[in-house]
């Protein structure tokens, strides 16, 4: 792949997950903000001290909300379009759209799911604010390790795949990922504690949403990616499917 095709992607990346930014902005504003007020008022409640917000709850639900779910989507979309570049051609014989949906599955387990099994995530009120700089590089850590894991076990599937045979050699990267990914979970330390008193239900409708938030990311990012990157890779293949719709 020449890099002007590798720059092709890349901005297309970018514009899948901006456009899949909005999407996963629409459901952090209507199914996740609950669950950050009512963790917000528990928090007031137990602190006697009112100091003024820089920044008003409203605009921060909004226009800070929006902000930092569309750079993160772009940002996430570049990346995960350089991964496509690497990807394509190498984890078997699939398509663009296949390949495209493969690496957001990918991203979604190695960036997200897999990390806040060990770190996960937490409303505003829970948590020691002194510790937000050592738990931060706990969960970067995670996701770190996390992705180099899953590249490794690719890779031992890869070497495996000849003489084993690709289901074989897939279960046996799969098990090997899961076993050294549970050896780090153990060796890491914990978290914070979750203070008492907190609702179970709201911890546990904040941890939906978030895990929410992040598959409509990637899922949208996987579908809009796959079209754009067919257009660019596999331009007969989608004339032939609009032909077949004229018809």
């Amino acid at each position: 792949m020449n890099s002007a095709t590798v720059r092709t992607l890349l901005v297309r990346g970018m514009l899948a997950g901006l456009g899949a930014g909005v999407l996963a902005f629409v459901f952090a504003r209507f199914v996740g903000e609950g669950s950050v007020d009512a963790a917000i008022a528990f928090e007031e409640s137990r602190s006697h001290e009112h100091g003024e917000e820089l920044v008003g709850r409203s605009l921060q639900s909004t226009a800070g909300l929006a902000t930092g779910v569309l750079v993160f989507g772009v940002a996430i979309g570049g990346i995960a379009a350089l991964a496509f570049c690497f990807a394509l051609g190498r984890i078997g014989r699939f398509g663009a759209r296949a390949t495209a949906a493969l690496t957001a599955l990918a991203g979604f387990l190695l960036v997200y799911l897999v990390p806040i099994l060990k770190y996960p995530a937490n409303p505003p009120a829970v948590g020691d604010p002194d510790t937000i700089g050592r738990r931060t590089g706990l969960f970067v850590l995670m996701i770190a390790l996390s992705v180099l894991l899953g590249t490794a076990a690719v890779l031992l599937g890869r070497r495996l795949a000849p003489a084993w045979g690709n289901w074989n050699a897939s279960i046996t990267a799969g098990v090997a990922f899961v076993t050294v990914v549970g050896v780090a979970m153990a060796v890491l330390p914990p978290g914070d504690s979750i203070p008492a008193g907190f609702p179970a239900a709201g911890l546990w409708e904040f941890r939906m949403a978030s895990i929410g938030i992040e598959a409509v990311l990637w899922s949208a990012f996987g579908l809009l990616f796959g079209h754009l990157a067919e257009r660019v890779l596999e331009p007969g293949a989608v004339r032939g499917r609009v032909a077949g719709l004229a018809a």
